[in-house]
């Protein structure tokens, strides 16, 4: 049976980038319909007392994947947020990989949001750390998770409507720009 996680801060932590009423629905309805989904479907399946992680590493394409996905996708999403702070970057060997791969952090950021502005549809724009150890900016379509490609989900955006469209209606840029600033550097470091 799986379990929809408590929010690690308040409703209302996240504000103004995300206000309180788009992190109730986000996550106590989005998210706990996955959930509930995955706990109505994996029963009497080879997938029966397997964790999600697992389940997205082995499962094929479809309904079974995708709500399992869909609630790790949000776990991580909403684990790496943090209070809004201004001038928010990571530090230590996770900047320097930054750095190393796209030039400055600066640079990084660009392309992290012009990559999720550019990913089509739903869906979610991750920072990825592959087998070999390198970054990556890599989209994915609707439930698409990197751990079924083999690759460590660093951070990762939800590119969904559902995400942002309470606050921001239509405007995906000025979600990512903001998202830019609650983004909890300590936590992806550690999965780097």
């Amino acid at each position: 049976m799986y379990n929809l996680s408590p929010l690690p801060y308040s409703y209302d932590a996240l504000e103004p980038v995300l206000d309180k009423e788009t992190l109730e629905y986000h996550h106590d309805k989005h998210q706990q319909a996955y959930i509930d989904k995955a706990n109505a479907l994996v029963p009497g399946t080879e997938f029966e007392g397997k964790s999600l992680e697992e389940i997205v590493k082995t499962a094929p394409a479809g309904p079974v994947y995708n709500n399992a996905a869909q609630a790790i996708n949000h776990e991580l999403y909403w684990n790496q947020f943090q209070s809004p702070r201004e001038d928010n970057r990571p530090s230590g060997a996770l900047l320097e990989a930054l750095e190393q791969r796209w030039g400055s952090f600066e640079a990084f950021q660009t392309a992290f949001e012009t990559s999720g502005l550019n990913n089509f549809g739903s869906g979610w724009t991750r920072l990825v750390k592959n087998a070999d150890g390198s970054l990556e900016i890599l989209n994915t379509s609707n439930a698409g998770n990197p751990l079924s490609q083999g690759k460590t989900p660093l951070l990762g955006i939800d590119v969904w409507e559902h995400s942002y469209y309470i606050g921001y209606r239509n405007r995906r840029a000025d979600y990512l720009k903001g998202c830019r600033k609650l983004i909890n550097w300590d936590v992806v470091a550690k999965q780097y």
